[in-house]
């Protein structure tokens, strides 16, 4: 089993909205085969904790547009990292020091990687991860 085309569609959707607000290193990863929650994890970075917040609502506003709203929000008034639950995707924001810290992609390391367009990988993303990062 892959994600959905919708829930693709969705997690490009909030991946353009985050790099549109200059979020570092947008990825996409594929969690329906680990996961029956749901089908992708977006993961991105914010610099601050003032731009973590606007990538957040920009990135809801997106996908409120495409008639999506989010199911729960959590972490939102501290501004560090802030999960939103669309059901069929997760964006996760996260400050990027929490993002170091946390390394939800090597957590996640087994699961593919899902190709977004140029235009919604953000600063320092999209990039496909090399052996070696996979092997960790």
């Amino acid at each position: 089993m892959t994600a959905t085309d919708r829930a693709v569609e969705l997690a490009i959707a909030a991946a353009r909205a985050a790099s549109d607000l200059k979020a570092d290193e947008i990825i996409a990863l594929d969690v329906s085969e680990q996961l029956v929650l749901t089908d992708v994890f977006l993961i991105a970075s914010g610099t601050n904790e003032r731009q973590v917040s606007a990538i957040v609502d920009a990135v809801e506003e997106a996908l409120h547009r495409t008639g999506v709203k989010a199911i729960r929000r959590e972490g939102k008034s501290e501004g560090r990292w802030v999960l939103l639950d669309f059901g069929d995707i997760v964006v996760h924001v996260q400050h990027a020091e929490d993002r170091v810290y946390y390394a939800l992609e090597r957590l996640w390391k087994d699961c593919p990687v899902i190709d977004l367009p140029a235009d919604a990988r953000g600063g320092d993303g999209g990039t496909e991860r090399t052996e070696t990062e996979r092997a960790e």
